[in-house]
């Protein structure tokens, strides 16, 4: 049974708190993906409803390990959202399933480019900080002295003999 299925028609009118862990399979993330759940979805939310809309208070918490975009080692990062709402539109439904929702609003505040400076649970610096750094363009190759020569200049030496 889906804990984020809510009926509708068995809502109070004061709403409801849901409380529970979801196990880190509920993220659906692909196996071959660089971002893994290292942990249950723990979840405390508020739902109420207000019209013909669903409104969702609460806190997620999630950990993941994630892939440094540098090293390509893993870091630990842990998803917090100590306050979060959202607003579902109901319309003439009698049931809304709120995991879309929470699953993209817990995936969307992990970094989309990950680096070892991202994780916040064990911090480290990244061992290939600098290594792909491009050159200082003040030390990089002058152009050659002399006028400078453009694509006309060229094409008019092909008609000199």
């Amino acid at each position: 049974m889906n804990p984020l299925l809510i009926d509708l028609r068995q809502l109070p009118e004061e709403g409801k708190s849901l409380e529970g862990e979801l196990p880190a399979s509920w993220l659906e993330l692909r196996p071959d993906d660089s971002v893994k759940a290292s942990g249950p979805v723990i979840y405390s939310l508020r739902i109420e409803r207000d019209g013909s809309d669903l409104l969702v208070s609460g806190r997620l918490d999630a950990s993941f390990d994630l892939e440094c975009g540098r090293c390509l080692g893993l870091l630990k990062r842990r998803a917090l959202l100590p306050h979060y709402h959202a607003q579902l539109p109901v319309g003439e439904a009698d049931t809304i399933d709120l995991t879309e929702a929470v699953r993209e609003d817990i995936l969307l505040t992990l970094p989309n480019f990950p680096r070892c400076e991202d994780g916040n649970i064990e911090p480290r610096s990244c061992p290939a900080f600098g290594r792909f750094d491009s050159p200082d363009p003040s030390e990089g190759s002058q152009p050659p002295p002399g006028p400078p020569s453009g694509v006309w200049d060229r094409l008019d030496q092909l008609k000199k003999p």
